[in-house]
Order: structure tokens, then sequence, then C-alpha cells
């Protein structure tokens, strides 16, 4: 199976990603990672996005889909693929297409993570870790047995990220209503996308996914 995987940031998307591939052996293909480790292997296309980015300039949809071509290529990605932050744009979606098809491959699902935008809003600003061991907390949902002191190890220590709030989630909201919510339409004919909601907990998203992959 190789699916896009869609929703705002904080809908889960990660999370879900993880599941798959510990469960299915699929590979997750985040366009951080994958530009990251191109450059690293200093690959042809690698070195024209060091280039890019060592002007300070954004990286073309050409490289990416370039970085993407090499990626399909390894032999890890045949028992399937998750695709994390890409295609953000119409532009980037018939690029993929036209990339599919050069590879023989296709896309089977298109599964966006639905979320109601308030109760996002809560789930992360609420969010804080223990600054010792990592352990997650939140205000509403999950405090520490103990108030002020870390289930797992003790500590008092604890800590939010900075862009943990309600500003930026809403910002972040909206970039993603203008930027990668209108691929939808692009895949919508196609028959493929599926809907989740992805304010259910952790196992109801998972299963509803797996329901989807199950059905072909």
């Amino acid at each position: 199976m190789n699916i896009i995987l869609l929703g705002p940031p904080g809908a889960g998307k990660g999370t879900q990603a993880s599941k798959l591939e510990d469960e299915r052996g699929m590979v997750q293909l985040s366009t951080g990672d994958m530009l990251r480790a191109a450059v690293a292997a200093e690959t042809p296309v690698g070195l024209q996005a060091k280039d890019v980015m060592e002007r300070g300039d954004l990286v073309s949809d050409e490289i990416v889909t370039g970085i993407l071509s090499d990626r399909l290529d390894e032999d890890d990605v045949k028992e399937g693929f998750i695709l994390d932050g890409y295609p953000r744009t119409e532009a980037q979606a018939h690029a993929l297409d036209a990339l599919l098809a050069e590879k023989g491959m296709q896309l089977h699902h298109v599964i966006e993570l639905e979320v109601d935008e308030d109760a996002l809003v809560e789930r992360i600003t609420g969010r804080f870790t223990c600054a010792n061991c990592g352990e997650g907390y939140h205000d509403t949902f999950k405090r520490p047995k103990v108030e002020g002191i870390c289930d797992v190890c003790g500590s008092s220590n604890f800590k939010r990220r900075p862009d943990d709030n309600a500003e930026t989630v809403r910002t972040r909201m909206q970039e993603y209503r203008t930027k990668t919510a209108p691929i939808i339409p692009h895949y919508e004919p196609k028959g493929l996308v599926r809907r989740v909601d992805g304010m259910a907990d952790i196992e109801t998203v998972s299963d509803a996914i797996a329901a989807i992959l199950d059905k072909g």
C-alpha cells in the first residue's frame, strides 16, 4: 500500500506513520528527512539542494521530486510507503502522478486526519513533558499522578515547547487550509480520498486507517 497521510500539525500524522512502519513494514517518506539524507549522501540532486540551501533559497519542486524519485528506487519502499509533507501543492500532486506512472507504481489512498480546530488548540497547548526523561503529559487529559512529580522518573522539572501556543497553532491550521488541503480536490475524482476522525484516541484512529488499508 502506498499512501499520502494528510492533516494539520498536531493531528497525529507522525504517530500513525510510526505505527504503520512498525506494524506493516511501510516506510515513512518525510520530505525533510529525504532532503537531509540526500545532501549528506552527496547524490547529484542532493548537491543541487545543498547549493540552493546554502544560498538561502527555497528548494524547488523539481529538486524535491528528484530526491523522492531516488528514494523510491530503494528496496525498502517495496512494502509500501507513507508520504508525509509531500505533495503540498497541486503542482506537486501532478508531479507525483507523473513520477509514479514513470516508475510503474501507484497511489492507493490519500488519508486525511480531520480535526476540530478548537479541540486541536486545546490538545496542543496543553502538552508538556518531563525535562528529565521526556514522558509526555497534558493539562486536561494526562496530568501526573502526584502534582508536579513525573510518574516515570520522579523529576519535578517540566517543560513546554515554545511554539505550542494558540496563536501558532491557528496559524499552522490556516497554512494547512490554504496550501495543503487544496490538493484534496486533485485526488477526490480518482476515488482515493479517505477521511478519518483525527480527534479520536490513537488506537481508534489506527483501527480506522487499518480498515481502509485492509480493504485494498
